[in-house]
This record gives structure tokens, sequence and C-alpha cells, in this order.
């Protein structure tokens, strides 16, 4: 038995990728913040809270884990005007769960890989903010995501020949809770004028991509950057 290891599995973009590899080859292991039923709970804002879920997922998966999936994310305003004390600790929590936890779990992934011999992937869930920037409050949101594509692709370059394969999926808005409370924070439809699909993308369009980048997407694909953000953005 092996495992695929879902971060922020609880909701939105993450309860769906969880729902679509259901019934799939590899076991899912499911992460949140809490310690759940079938929920391995992990708070990314302490400094040994991915390997404690690493090994967690490991005995969850029975020893082997072949897929990460690194989705878990924190969309939380800093303002520009904060205090200093304030602004610190966002910027810090921040880049503690969008691109440090993702950092750490990949190095325990690729180390789990390596030791074994064998193959693995490493699937992102990024943000079109990576290359577009965000609003001026969101700057450590930003930085984190285009953090986490400079990082995919570097594990890309250096371990392609080791089979281990990174892929990395750069959503626009998604319709999660988080989503609309921004949506409804910054004009709603107006801001859906800058989509030209006239719409957010669904969870479930984010998932079918997650899944085809851990089981289909060839070798050929490593590093690769994938857009889903309804044309808002083109690179």
């Amino acid at each position: 038995m092996a495992g695929i290891l879902v971060t922020g599995s609880t909701r939105g973009i993450g309860a769906s990728i969880a729902q679509a590899l259901d019934g799939s080859p590899l076991t899912v292991v499911r992460h949140g913040t809490r310690t759940a039923d079938d929920i391995i709970g992990a708070d990314f804002t302490k400094p040994d809270a991915a390997a404690h879920l690493w090994r967690q997922a490991l005995d969850a998966a029975g020893g082997e884990i072949d897929v990460l999936v690194n989705n878990a994310g924190l969309f939380d305003k800093v303002p520009l005007d904060a205090d200093d004390d304030s602004w610190s600790e966002g910027w810090a929590r921040g880049l503690a769960i969008n691109l440090q936890a993702p950092a750490d779990l990949s190095r325990l992934a690729i180390q789990h890989w390596l030791e074994r011999g064998v193959p693995g992937r490493i699937v992102n869930v990024a943000s079109r903010a990576a290359y577009r920037g965000d609003g001026i409050d969101y700057g450590h949101y930003a930085a984190a995501k285009a953090g986490m594509v400079g990082l995919a692709k570097t594990l890309a370059r250096n371990y392609a020949q080791r089979g281990i394969l990174v892929y990395t999926i750069t959503p626009g808005y998604v319709m999660t809770g988080m989503a609309e409370d921004y949506l409804a924070s910054r004009g709603g439809s107006e801001l859906l004028k800058d989509i030209p699909l006239g719409r957010v993308a669904e969870t479930e369009e984010i998932a079918k991509v997650v899944k085809f980048c851990a089981y289909d997407a060839p070798a050929s694909m490593t590093g690769s950057v994938i857009d889903v953000n309804g044309a808002s953005f083109v690179r």
C-alpha cells in the first residue's frame, strides 16, 4: 500500500482534491489544521509541523508515499500601514504556511524517494499571483506563491533524471469561502470583468488538474506551470 498526501484537504480546493482522488490506486492521506476522524492535524506555523505530518502520513499510508500535493494555503490581509509587529507577524505566518511548509514537505518527500530508489511526484497548488502580483495587502501571499513556483522549477530541474516529477497549478479566483469573501470585499461582479470567462473557477476544476498531474501527466511536463484562471492572466 502506498499513499498520496494532500495538505489543506478539509475544505475548498483541498476537499475537492481529496474527493477526486477517492477510490484511486493510492491511499489518500488528508491533512488539516486540526485532527479529526480521517484528518491528520498539523499547524504549519509551528517549525516542526511538516516533519510531524510527514511521519504520521507515512504511518497512515503503510510506510510509502508516492505523491505529495502541496495545497494548504493562507490568504489573509496584512495592510501596508499595519504596525511593525502586526506586519512582521502577518508575513511570517503567510510565508510559513504558503512557502516554508511546502518546501519542508517537498524535501522530506524527495529524501523518502531517493532513499527507496523510486520515482515520485509533487503537485503544487500556487496562484496566478505568483506572476501578476496581488492587492497591496496581500504582498506576502504573492511573494510566497512566487517562491513556490521557483522552488518547483528548481526541484524539477535537479531531480528529473531520478524520476521525481514536479508540477505546479496556478489558479486565479476559485469559488471557495475564502475567494467569496475576497470577491465581496473587492466589488464582486465588477471584479469579474477582469476574467474573460466571466466567472471564477470551481474547486472541482482545480481538482481535475491536480488528479491529472498526480497520475497521468507525462514526464516531459515536469517543471511546468499550468494556469487555470479563465484567461484573466495569460503568459
